[in-house]
C-alpha cells in the first residue's frame, strides 16, 4: 500500500507527467483511441521503470528529465497543429515511445525513495499500480471536463485547449532549457 500511495503521489504531484498525459488527451477524439494511447504509455513506462529499477538500463537523470520536458514541447506543438500528422494518426506510437522515456523518470523518483530488496517485485508492481491509478484519475477528470465543454461550450473548449497548449508548451520550453543547462553540472 505504501508504494501504491507513492505512485499515486508521484503522478499527481509530477506536473511534467501530468502535462504529458494532457498533451496525449489533446491528440485523441474518442475513448477507444484514448484507451489505446494510455495503454501504450503504460506498457512502455512499466517496461523501462522495471529495467531501470533492476539496473539493467542506467541513464543519468538530467538528460532524461530534459528529454521528458522536450516531449511535452512536442505534444503541445502537435496539439496546436490543425492538419493530419503522424502524431495525430498514431498517438499510441507517441505514447509508447515517450512512455519509455517517462518510465526512466519514474525510476529516478522510485530510486530516491528506495526499494526493499526482499520485496522488490511487489514494491515495483505496487508503485506502478499507484502511478496508473493516479494517471487514470487525472485522465477521467480531464476527459470528462473536455467532453462537457465540447458539448456545452464548444467555443470556450477550443479557446481553453489553445490556452492550455500554449501554457503547457511555454512551461516545457522553460524546463527544457533549465534541465539542459543542468546536464553539464
Amino acid at each position: 500500500l505504501r508504494y501504491s500511495g507513492l505512485g499515486i503521489e508521484h503522478i499527481l504531484l509530477g506536473i511534467d507527467h501530468l502535462l504529458f498525459v494532457l498533451g496525449l488527451l489533446f491528440l485523441v477524439t474518442t475513448l477507444r483511441r484514448l484507451a489505446w494511447v494510455v495503454t501504450a504509455f503504460t506498457l512502455a513506462h512499466s517496461l523501462t521503470l522495471a529495467l531501470a529499477v533492476l539496473e539493467i538500463v542506467e541513464l543519468a537523470s538530467a538528460p532524461v528529465e530534459a528529454c521528458i520536458a522536450l516531449s511535452i514541447v512536442l505534444l503541445a506543438r502537435e496539439a496546436l497543429t490543425e492538419g493530419e500528422t503522424v502524431t495525430r494518426r498514431a498517438p499510441w506510437l507517441v505514447g509508447f515511445a515517450f512512455g519509455l522515456l517517462h518510465g526512466l523518470g519514474f525510476a529516478g523518483a522510485l530510486t530516491e525513495v528506495g526499494l526493499p530488496s526482499d520485496q522488490l517485485p511487489l514494491a515495483l508492481l505496487s508503485f506502478n499500480v499507484g502511478v496508473e491509478v493516479g494517471q487514470l484519475m487525472f485522465v477521467v477528470m480531464v476527459w470528462g471536463a473536455l467532453r462537457w465543454c465540447a458539448t456545452h461550450r464548444p467555443r470556450f473548449e477550443r479557446q481553453l485547449r489553445t490556452a492550455l497548449c500554449y501554457g503547457m508548451g511555454g512551461i516545457a520550453v522553460m524546463w527544457t532549457i533549465e534541465r539542459t543547462l543542468s546536464i553539464g553540472g
